[in-house]
């Protein structure tokens, strides 16, 4: 006999079923019921959760960026540490392809928000991890504070995060190399 599950065990057999629906059909195709079917739940279940597709569609994602967490330990080399950041971050990108069902769907019609407001849904609580890094290198010496303006800060991720949504691909190490070696690092190195 089956063993019912409740609580945190639970909901994260649901946010792993909504997870499942939201990359093989999209936002446009996720529905309570075929999330509560693959959960083996209810849809009364996951109506006591949350207040309908939306904030379960954003509750799976987040757990699903959890999964694949961005910290990068000290490792006393900038260079060592941003390729990791960009290696975790690539980790993320199937996350991206969900979320850009979000935006090619009736998402904001539903919601009245804005991208903005999405991103602050899905990144609440989350501290910037290459923001880290760089005050790390800054300590370091490696990098001259003067130089980390804010289109610099986000160049890396800004490049990652074009690459992964043309392409629903992560960026492959090569070019994650590059991005370092030949444009980031000269651009914020100190003289």
């Amino acid at each position: 006999m089956r063993q019912r599950r409740r609580g945190a065990d639970l909901e994260r057999a649901i946010l792993d079923a909504a997870w499942l629906e939201l990359t093989e059909r999209g936002y446009a195709g996720l529905t309570m019921e075929n999330v509560a079917a693959r959960a083996q739940t209810s849809r009364p279940v996951l109506a006591r959760r949350w207040n309908g597709r939306v904030d379960l569609a954003i509750a799976a994602i987040r757990q699903q960026r959890q999964k694949f967490p961005l910290e990068v330990p000290d490792q006393g080399d900038l260079r060592t540490e941003l390729l990791e950041y960009l290696e975790r971050l690539s980790n993320r990108v199937s996350g991206i392809a969900a979320i850009f069902t979000l935006f090619a769907s009736e998402y904001f019609n539903e919601t009245s928000s804005t991208p903005q407001d999405l991103r602050t849904a899905l990144i609440a609580g989350e501290k910037s991890v290459l923001a880290s890094i760089l005050d790390r290198a800054v300590e370091r010496g490696e990098i001259d504070p003067q130089k980390l303006t804010p289109p610099i800060n986000s160049l890396l991720t800004d490049l990652h995060r074009h690459h992964a949504i043309m392409t629903f691909s992560p960026p492959p190490p090569e070019l994650r190399t590059a991005w370092v070696d030949s444009i980031f690092l000269p651009l914020v190195k100190t003289s």
